[in-house]
């Protein structure tokens, strides 16, 4: 391969090259902040209010299965009848 025949051939790659180059300065460029102090209050408040959520639900879950094992027995011993 002569050298004007590699020079050719390599034009296409430069131009890939530099369009990707071109895509990934645009992405960079429009990638946004970080967020702000007001934007990572709110956010870890909210997810404070989830956690909070999460243990009133597990609580409340908890006490229905204890509901439903009283109710299960009583019907139980009725069924049965006094022992």
């Amino acid at each position: 391969m002569e050298p004007a025949e590699f020079v050719i051939a390599l034009i296409p790659l430069a131009a890939i090259i530099a369009v990707a180059a071109v895509k990934i300065a645009r992405l960079r460029a429009t990638r946004p902040e970080s967020p702000s102090a007001d934007v990572t209050g709110r956010l870890e408040a909210l997810e404070h209010g989830v956690q909070d959520l999460q243990q009133d639900l597990a609580e409340t879950q908890e006490r229905l299965d204890f509901a439903e094992r009283l109710l299960s027995k009583a019907r139980e011993e009725r069924r049965i009848g006094p022992a």
